[in-house]
């Protein structure tokens, strides 16, 4: 009944370690609680991707209403028409322009008078 392989003897029957006796009962429970927390994390889950879907729907919504109103912006030029828009950003840009420079100028003026004072 014993074999003798590489110099050890063996005997014959199942290789590895038997299993020890585990309770059927706590294999069952710790079973349905590793389900349990599966179904919580898919739920996890699942709610988290439907809110990134609806953000990325949201922002689509106002990229092509932003979009629509560049075009009509845009047609309303083609046609010799400044929107009213366009006209405040403009006159916002050249009296921030106009403010810079004026700061630029007083703030050079003033390290001119203190450079020629010792």
């Amino acid at each position: 009944p014993f074999q003798v392989v590489g110099g050890k003897v063996k005997k014959p029957g199942k290789r590895g370690r038997k299993p020890a006796k585990i309770d059927l009962k706590a294999k069952l429970e710790r079973s349905r609680q590793s389900a349990r927390e599966c179904r919580a994390r898919k739920k996890l889950r699942y709610q988290y991707l439907e809110e990134l879907v609806s953000s990325r729907e949201r922002a689509i919504c106002a990229l092509r209403e932003e979009l629509e109103m560049y075009k009509q912006w845009c047609m309303a030029m083609d046609q010799g028409k400044i929107p009213s828009e366009i006209k405040a950003l403009l006159t916002g840009e050249e009296q921030g322009k106009a403010q810079q420079n004026s700061t630029k100028l007083a703030k050079a003026a003033k390290t001119e008078v203190n450079s020629s004072n010792p």
